[in-house]
């Protein structure tokens, strides 16, 4: 009898979900960043761990409404929320527990979950006690508490196997060789906005965005032909940098990811527009794929 379901990664804003993903999957395939708020809709990865597959969905964090795409984060992640068989709940170990007390409201108990206190490797053993000795507080509405340190792989193994128990039974739901059900295009669109939130600073890559154009696929060779929208005209400087350089360096990161993943090389086309408010504009948003 095999089994399988959805696992939702929910979290505040820079608790690690993406990085989590991507070390549970052994592939690079959800945009990370040390910013808050770099993940903006949900993705997944599918992960195959004995008779049980794995779907776990990547989502924004959870955090106070303001732009019109800052609302539509959150309702990425409520609807993540409320459409799995199980949370994974990512509580950094440095974090008051009050994060996970509005965690439990949103939830109101709807949704089996597991807390994962995190980067514990950042903390001494006397104060990973005392944290979990915090959340045993509220041990009648979790099923596990497991600690982990992504980085080291500290915990993998057991959130695999207690995920595994708490599943329902089921025909996979997905091939097993796939690595996600998420299109090229949203995977590469990632990649590039990673490496804007890498080599810029300050609001830019908070009002920036990637639309794939285009993807020429060649044996040995891909062309991706990509547009970064951005609100502001010194934006759009900032972006490209004295004499190009700083688009330059973002082409070079974000194509050593793309290239990792696909094992060919890429040609890689980045061209910059100004939409002045486009993170307030909701008709535009929907025009670019932030539909709720």
């Amino acid at each position: 009898m095999t089994k399988a379901g959805f696992v939702s990664l929910i979290g505040r804003p820079n608790a690690g979900k993406s990085t989590l993903m991507n070390s549970l999957l052994g592939e690079k395939i959800a945009m990370v960043s040390q910013k808050a708020n770099a993940t903006r809709k949900r993705s997944n990865a599918i992960v195959m761990h004995g008779d049980t597959q794995i779907i776990f969905v990547d989502t924004p964090g959870l955090h106070e409404r303001e732009k019109v795409l800052n609302q539509f984060m959150l309702d990425e992640a409520m609807k993540a929320m409320g459409d799995c068989d199980l949370i994974l709940y990512l509580a950094p170990v440095t974090d008051s527990i009050e994060n996970y007390e509005k965690f439990l409201k949103l939830n109101n108990n709807k949704v089996k979950h597991i807390v994962l206190l995190s980067k514990i490797d950042q903390v001494s053993q006397e104060k990973l006690f005392k944290k979990i000795a915090q959340y045993n507080q509220f041990s009648d509405h979790f099923e596990a508490l497991i600690p982990v340190a992504v980085p080291k792989k500290v915990g993998h193994k057991d959130i695999l196997d207690t995920i595994s128990k708490l599943l329902p039974s089921s025909p996979f739901l997905y091939n097993p060789d796939d690595l996600t059900s998420e299109l090229v295009r949203d995977i590469y669109a990632g990649f590039i906005r990673e490496g804007i939130f890498s080599c810029v600073s300050d609001e830019v890559p908070y009002e920036s965005d990637v639309l794939i154009d285009k993807i020429e696929e060649n044996e040995k060779l891909d062309k991706i032909f990509a547009t970064i929208i951005v609100e502001k005209e010194s934006q759009k400087g900032i972006i490209i940098g004295k004499g190009g350089d700083a688009i330059k360096r973002i082409g070079k990161y974000s194509r050593e990811k793309i290239e990792a993943l696909s094992g060919k090389k890429a040609y890689l086309d980045l061209e910059v527009v100004v939409k002045k408010g486009w993170t307030k504009d909701k008709a535009y948003l929907e025009k670019i794929g932030y539909s709720s």
